[in-house]
């Protein structure tokens, strides 16, 4: 079974780099997806209430019969529970329809600026960080300017900020400031949504390697140091997005597909967002 490399986040915590997202699957399928993820060989699953499959993700968790200290689950909160007493009750919510006792990961989905809770959402978390209800903390699609106001707390600084990123949106100003503060990248969309993958640049490369221009994107994110959660309903296709640790791009390689950029977000903007 191949052995996923793990990144070590600010507060000690080890999480795969490599990881299986449910993001847009239905409960009934997302079961089915994370059984046959789970079998393949990957150890971190990374849903969301508003996915509405957390209780399908938890189904695949009981009958895998994988302790629960190989696994690493991530979930994330709504919009609609930013605030102090609504998100203690919806993390409460999250574990009873994961059948957990505990997340390794526990993000806030979205800042929302428009409604000024995040801040609120985010002691909350460290309460139940420093309850031992949660292993680590952290943020979905924040801007630097929403992180720095969760830094300058002067509490916890969140292990993750998990953004949309890929070869077409590369969000060098949001990895920078992560960078600077000890906050790991995650890669949500690290495929855009398929949109790259029948690009001449990334098939040419998939080409020269034998291998998928999935995994020659997935590569390109792994070799720059960034966590990734792929998604796929597909077996083959599962797997195939595991595969990934018996080949290398070149300097060149990963510079042709740094060249790709061309701000094509394919979600909303966070700045814009309020749900």
């Amino acid at each position: 079974m191949t052995t996923i490399p793990t990144v070590t986040l600010n507060n000690g915590v080890q999480m795969p780099q490599l990881g299986f997202g449910v993001f847009q699957v239905s409960d009934d399928d997302t079961s089915a997806a994370v059984s046959t993820a789970l079998a393949a060989g990957y150890r971190s699953i990374d849903t969301a209430a508003i996915y509405g499959n957390e209780a399908g993700t938890g189904r695949a968790l009981a009958e895998s019969g994988i302790a629960r200290n190989e696994l690493f689950i991530t979930s994330k909160l709504w919009i609609d529970d930013l605030g102090y007493d609504a998100t203690l009750a919806a993390y409460e919510t999250s574990l009873n329809n994961l059948g957990l006792d505990y997340l390794d990961l526990y993000l806030i989905h979205w800042p929302a600026p428009g409604t000024n809770l995040y801040l609120e959402a985010w002691r909350a978390l460290e309460k139940l960080l420093l309850d031992g209800r949660i292993r680590a903390i952290g943020v979905s699609n924040f801007q630097p300017d929403h992180l720095e106001k969760i830094i300058e707390l002067g509490g916890t600084v969140p292990v993750v900020n998990q953004v949309e990123l890929h070869p077409a949106l590369q969000q060098h100003d949001v990895r920078a400031f992560n960078t600077a503060n000890g906050i790991a990248t995650e890669a949500w969309s690290p495929l855009a949504q398929g949109a790259l993958l029948d690009d001449p640049t990334v098939t040419g490369i998939a080409t020269d390697h034998e291998v998928s221009p999935a995994q020659v994107i997935l590569r390109w994110h792994l070799q720059q140091g960034r966590i990734v959660i792929p998604k796929s309903v597909t077996p083959e296709r599962i797997r195939q997005n595991l595969d990934l640790f018996d080949f290398n791009l070149s300097a060149d390689e990963l510079a042709t597909i740094d060249s790709l950029e061309k701000d094509g977000r394919t979600g909303p903007h966070p700045a814009e967002f309020n749900g």
